[in-house]
Order: C-alpha cells, then structure tokens, then sequence
C-alpha cells in the first residue's frame, strides 16, 4: 500500500464518507447527517485516511464535555487488514486528546470480534452491554471506555 496520509476530514470528503457507510454498514448513515457532522458540529470531529488520493477510511467522534464518543469507525474492505483502522482510531484519540478529552466510550457490535480486538489494543475495556442496541437485528453492544490517564 502506498504511503497512507491521516488528516482531519473536510466537507469534500463528505460523499466519500457516506459510500463508505454504505459499503461497510448495514445502517449507514446519511448523507446529510455525516454533512451535518462535519460541516456544521463544532462538537464533532472527523478524520480520514487517505492513499494515492483516495480515501479509504475514516472515524467521528462526539465531544461531550471532556469525554469523547467514537461513533463510526470505517475501512474500505479492499484495504483491511493493514492497520489503516489501528492508524484512524490512533489519530482520532490523539487528536481528542489535545483539546482536552480525557476518556472515550464507543459501542460495539457483540460479534465483531476484529473491532472489539482493534479497540482493545487502543486500551479500550469492555463496561457493560446494550441489549437490542442494534435495529437491524437486534443484536446487543458492548459499551467499551478508554481512559487517556490510564495509558500514559
């Protein structure tokens, strides 16, 4: 793969995001609600990664107060399996973390092992549970909390 390039995410980047939601989610979201996010929330905070031009993944994240909540997490499938996920969540906790946010929280599918295991490494622990937190299938989460002070 060719040199791999994290930066903040931009209103251009928009239709990209979204594709991307449609190829890595069974509900993705809109192309207005990721707009709306990136463009317009001052709270929010995007990244993308991006190759030869191209951006083949991103991450977004919610600024409550000092805490951050990771709400998407997405690879293009042609380029998993090689720590781009591992590099956007890295940039996205770093980037929180130098304005001021001290703890992360996400939800996670109970049966998607390869994103609990990236989040683990992150030092991301599991906190409870979410029962039917998934409409499509019903399919509970894992509510996962990371503490910046507890990694240094």
């Amino acid at each position: 793969m060719a040199e791999l390039v994290i930066r903040r995410a931009e209103a251009k980047d928009v239709e990209t995001i979204e594709k991307l939601e449609q190829s890595c989610f069974s509900q993705p979201w809109s192309y207005e609600s990721i707009y709306q996010d990136i463009v317009e929330n001052d709270r929010a905070v995007y990244v993308v990664a991006e190759t030869e031009g191209q951006v083949i993944g991103y991450a977004g994240l919610w600024i409550i107060v000092d805490e951050g909540h990771i709400t998407n997490v997405a690879v293009s499938p042609d380029y998993r399996r090689n720590s781009v996920g591992n590099t956007i969540v890295t940039a996205l906790l770093q980037v929180t973390e130098d304005m001021g946010v001290k703890r992360h929280t996400l939800e996670v599918r109970k049966s998607n092992t390869a994103a609990i295991n990236l989040y683990e490494k992150q030092g991301f622990v599991e906190a409870g549970e979410r029962k039917g937190y998934y409409e499509d299938n019903g399919e509970d989460a894992l509510i996962m909390w990371r503490d910046a002070e507890d990694e240094e």
